[in-house]
C-alpha cells in the first residue's frame, strides 16, 4: 500500500468518528498524475450528487504528457457499497458532522480514498492535541538519547 497524498489539515481540525474505504472514478491520465504523487486534498470534501457521493475539490494535477484539457478540481465520484452510501448520506444530513478525504493511496494499483466521518474540534481541543504531540516528541528525544 502506496500512500500518496494525506490531509494532515483534516486530522488537525476535525475528530474522526468512522473511517470508510472507498474506491474513485478517475480518467486515465488523472491516475497518472495521481502515480507521480501530483495530487492534494486540502480543502476537499464529500457531498452528495445525483444520489451518489462525489468528492469535490480535489486537485489533480494536469498529467504533462497528455495534451487535451482537463478540469483539476471536477467532481469525482466514490465507490463504496449501497448499505455504506446510506449509511454516509445519513451521516450528511446530521448537524455538525462532516465527510472529508483524509488520505490517498494505491492498493494492488487502484486508487483507494480514506474517508471519514468528521466532528469539528473547538480551539481547546486543538490545544490539547498540539499539547500532548509536543509531550510525544520530548519522550521520543529522552528514549533516543538512552
Amino acid at each position: 500500500m502506496k500512500e500518496i497524498a494525506k490531509n494532515k489539515k483534516a486530522y488537525f481540525d476535525y475528530e474522526i468518528l468512522e473511517e470508510y474505504e472507498s474506491g474513485i472514478i478517475l480518467t486515465g491520465a488523472e491516475i497518472k498524475s495521481i502515480r507521480g504523487g501530483n495530487v492534494n486534498l486540502k480543502g476537499s470534501y464529500v457531498g452528495e450528487t445525483e444520489g451518489k457521493l462525489a468528492v469535490k475539490n480535489m486537485h489533480i494535477s494536469v498529467y504533462a504528457a497528455i495534451q487535451t484539457p482537463q478540469e483539476p478540481t471536477r467532481e469525482r465520484f466514490l465507490l463504496l457499497h449501497k448499505k455504506e452510501i446510506d449509511k454516509i448520506q445519513g451521516k450528511l444530513k446530521e448537524r455538525g458532522l462532516a465527510v472529508i478525504p483524509l488520505r490517498l493511496y494505491l492498493k494492488k494499483g487502484y486508487a483507494k480514498l480514506s474517508i471519514g466521518i468528521c466532528r469539528g474540534k473547538k480551539n481547546h481541543d486543538k490545544r490539547q492535541t498540539l499539547k500532548r504531540k509536543d509531550q510525544d516528541m520530548e519522550v521520543k528525544r529522552a528514549l533516543k538519547k538512552y
